[in-house]
């Protein structure tokens, strides 16, 4: 059921201040390429970031069909054709690529430094190297940005509010990632003055699980927190099997492991996100660089709580962290 919103403003946040919108360009149809990572296909019916995609597009006054057309490649369960498919896109000769999350958004920046792309949801864009800063990104890529760095920290206070005396935290994170390292450092950081010890549980790729699993066994932590990513198709599956069999309460990104068993998850909201690609868009299309369009961060997170798997755990959840909740799952 919903919950009312878990509003939070990081540093540069600026989706309250939208672009100002303009209108279609007279007389031309837009050729829209979108690069999805681990997603199995464009439905706006099913899909909320893929509707609030197109309901962003909409009230700047594009409609599929009309004002756009849409060339849609996703990577589904294998993030290594992200290139392949990027490359596809830009022989296309799209007008504008539309990307979401990191990997999808370098396999489009190796494949292109002309085409204007459109990121959404990307983990620290500056530290990962595609843009120069956030209110003058540089290059031809602007778009919607996440903190990364800093909503990891809280994942770890919402774990501590949920479990009882939790002292000893697990990070299982990937290492080749400078997201994923800048998230686990700030968890690191924040340890000390929230009164715990962190385990880190370094992997590079899915092949690394195992030996990740058997070190999260082996030492017994009272919560995990989940960085990894991207997600192969049958990494979330092994990772919520592990810790529900393992009764360790985990706390996972958004729209990654509650809905499948996890006890919680925590991000900003994609729909959200999305929703604003088509201030982006209008832009671009009527002229803008995107060098000199600001990056936005969300002001807006999620908590989706799964009681379910917290009555497995032995929990009980706190009715003050409850009523924080988005969404909870029964």
């Amino acid at each position: 059921m919903d919950r009312r919103a878990f509003i939070g403003t990081l540093t540069g946040g600026l989706l309250a201040a939208p672009l100002a919108a303009a209108a279609p360009p007279v007389g031309r149809t837009l050729r829209l390429g979108l690069l999805y990572g681990p997603k199995s296909a464009f439905d706006p019916e099913l899909n909320s970031d893929d509707r609030a995609l197109v309901e962003g597009l909409r009230a700047n006054g594009y409609e599929l069909g009309r004002h756009y057309s849409l060339e849609v490649r996703s990577a589904r369960s294998n993030p290594a054709r992200l290139p392949e498919l990027a490359a596809e896109l830009v022989q296309l000769k799209v007008d504008i690529l539309v990307t979401t999350l990191t990997g999808p958004t370098l396999a489009a920046q190796a494949a292109t430094k002309t085409i204007p792309i459109v990121m959404v949801g990307v983990a620290d864009p500056v530290e990962a190297g595609l843009i120069v800063g956030l209110a003058h990104p540089g290059g031809n890529i602007t778009g919607l940005s996440v903190n990364a760095a800093e909503i990891s920290a809280k994942r770890v206070q919402l774990l501590q509010e949920a479990v009882p005396k939790l002292s000893r935290v697990a990070v299982l994170w990937n290492s080749t990632f400078k997201s994923m390292t800048l998230g686990f450092q700030q968890i690191e950081m924040a340890a000390p003055s929230l009164g715990v010890t962190v385990q880190s549980v370094r992997v590079s790729s899915s092949a690394d699980f195992d030996q990740a699993f058997s070190a999260i066994g082996r030492d017994r932590p009272g919560g995990l927190v989940v960085l990894f990513g991207p997600l192969r198709g049958d990494d979330l599956p092994r990772i919520v099997e592990f810790v529900t069999r393992n009764r360790i309460p985990t706390v996972f990104e958004l729209e990654r492991g509650a809905a499948a068993g996890g006890l919680m998850e925590f991000g900003p909201s994609l729909p959200d996100l999305a929703r604003h690609v088509g201030e982006y868009v209008d832009k671009i299309a009527n002229g803008a660089r995107p060098a000199d369009l600001p990056v936005q961060e969300p002001t807006k997170f999620e908590l989706v709580i799964n009681l379910k798997a917290a009555k497995a755990l032995g929990l009980t959840i706190p009715q003050s962290l409850l009523q924080r909740a988005d969404q909870v799952i029964e």
